[in-house]
């Protein structure tokens, strides 16, 4: 019988949340320069990275440490948006 440990439930939670965000993406219902967006794409691949640690893959790990950068690029790229629109 296979056992699902705690890091699996956390790197799970992660795919939800970007699959949920390109999910929601896709039908309209977030935009891509929305902060949601970045954040939701940060926290997802964070949790994805925190279950690699325990069972380590160096393309998924690859993979998931950009996706974190460019969603810290957008993130950052929304409050310079917003900074400069004040």
């Amino acid at each position: 019988m296979m056992s699902i440990e705690f890091h699996d439930i956390i790197g799970t939670i992660g795919v939800s949340m970007i699959l949920l965000c390109y999910f929601l993406l896709q039908i309209g219902r977030m935009q891509n320069h929305q902060l949601s967006y970045s954040i939701l794409n940060l926290l997802g691949a964070g949790l994805i990275l925190v279950s690699l640690y325990f069972e380590f893959n160096f393309s998924a790990a690859l993979i998931e440490g950009f996706w974190v950068i460019i969603s810290l690029i957008g993130i950052f790229r929304y409050f310079k948006i917003k900074n400069s629109r004040q």
